[in-house]
């Protein structure tokens, strides 16, 4: 038995609370966090007290922990998104207000007081949307300016991302081009530089050989970021059963493993790369451990398309895009949307790897492109060094 009454500290902390004792508050939540019975609700009863102390980095340590223990907790996520917005992290704190509104359970018989938080986080949301209009509208202007007006398709695409009409077919996570084409695997017959992709391969895997003997050169694929919910990442953040080795990573070489590969690289010289800056291209190896599935998702943007060369592939190892399923063959690439549901297995008992690079969908006209660069200079810009779209 615990030398006091946790539960009458914490009721405690919550009176303190309410009636806007923050230092009495504090005292009480940290009393039941030093003797180890600190949980979410003690962790955010602290993050509350600290908040109205104006100590705000303590309050967000406070805030972190009680996510840990409950990452929808409405209460949390929505003073995290405070903080944020306090702090001037406009960006983030949106992300926040949004997985505050879509963590709110269907037909929820809310609190009062939750009930009008949860109107402050609509509201919220919609401020931080027009912001994000009215930088979008003027850099798509600029781009016009200089070289021309878009297209029909664009202009639906830009109304997409805005949330004014819907998405069908591809379910891309962060920019939909409208009416293109959604074809889970396609015509090899439209990108004639597979063939000498695929001559290179056993140049390619060599290299790859040579970078596999030190294990800790490959890195979690997906990687947690702080100021992001974590909230559909289908257990693979920070999960080494899905790693990488990048030789290029978000529109930037990656020096060291670069020179490592010159051969690789070389073999990529004649392919039309996406070439979004601080976004792509990406270019790595890909290693999936054995008894490792990558649970189905779907990519972020539908204006590129992935291309898979497949190195080293033990039976047993499938991939499904869509309602299609394939087995990879060394040496024979392949080009999928991955904005079409897709997910892979290997349930062998040794690694699989692919070479994986992004290359443009090649039904953009090259002012198209140009439009997709600028949407994408306005989104970071509000949301700075977030330019990774893997998953």
């Amino acid at each position: 038995m615990p030398p006091f009454d946790t539960e009458a500290l914490v009721q405690a902390g919550l009176g303190a609370l309410r009636r806007s004792a923050p230092t009495d508050a504090l005292a009480l939540f940290d009393q039941v966090a030093h003797a180890g019975y600190g949980d979410a609700t003690v962790n955010l009863g602290r993050a509350y007290a600290l908040a109205m102390l104006q100590d705000h980095t303590n309050a967000m340590a406070a805030v972190e922990v009680a996510l840990g223990f409950e990452p929808r907790n409405l209460r949390a996520l929505l003073l995290k998104a405070d903080l944020l917005h306090r702090a001037g992290d406009g960006a983030s704190a949106a992300c926040f207000y949004q997985a505050v509104l879509s963590s709110v359970p269907a037909d929820a018989e809310l609190p009062p007081d939750l009930g009008r938080e949860i109107a402050r986080a609509q509201a919220m949301s919609v401020h931080y949307a027009q912001q994000f209009e009215h930088s979008l509208h003027q850099r798509l202007a600029a781009v016009s300016a200089v070289k021309g007006e878009g297209s029909p398709r664009f202009s639906h695409s830009v109304d997409l991302l805005l949330g004014r009409r819907q998405i069908y077919q591809q379910r891309p996570k962060q920019f939909h081009f409208a009416e293109l084409p959604a074809i889970q695997f396609h015509q090899r017959s439209h990108f004639p530089w597979l063939r000498d992709v695929e001559a290179a391969t056993d140049a390619i895997r060599d290299e790859l050989l040579a970078v596999m003997r030190e294990d800790a050169a490959f890195t979690p694929y997906v990687q947690r970021d702080a100021t992001r919910p974590a909230l559909t990442t289908g257990g693979m953040i920070d999960n080494p059963g899905w790693s990488a080795y990048y030789l290029w990573k978000n529109g930037t070489p990656v020096p060291e493993h670069a020179a490592r590969c010159p051969r690789t690289l070389a073999a990529l010289a004649g392919v039309p790369l996406t070439t979004v800056p601080g976004r792509s291209p990406s270019i790595l190896f890909s290693l999936l451990r054995p008894g490792v599935l990558i649970p189905p998702h779907t990519g972020m943007v539908n204006t590129r398309l992935i291309c898979h060369l497949p190195l080293v592939v033990p039976p047993r190892c499938g991939f499904r895009v869509g309602n299609e399923t394939r087995e990879w063959v060394e040496g024979q690439a392949w080009v999928f949307d991955d904005t079409i549901e897709h997910e892979a297995w290997n349930l062998s008992d040794q690694p699989r790897v692919i070479l994986l690079f992004e290359v443009w969908l090649p039904d953009l006209t090259l002012v198209e492109r140009d439009l997709v660069c600028a949407v994408f200079e306005a989104v970071d810009s509000h949301s700075p060094a977030r330019g990774d779209w893997s998953i």
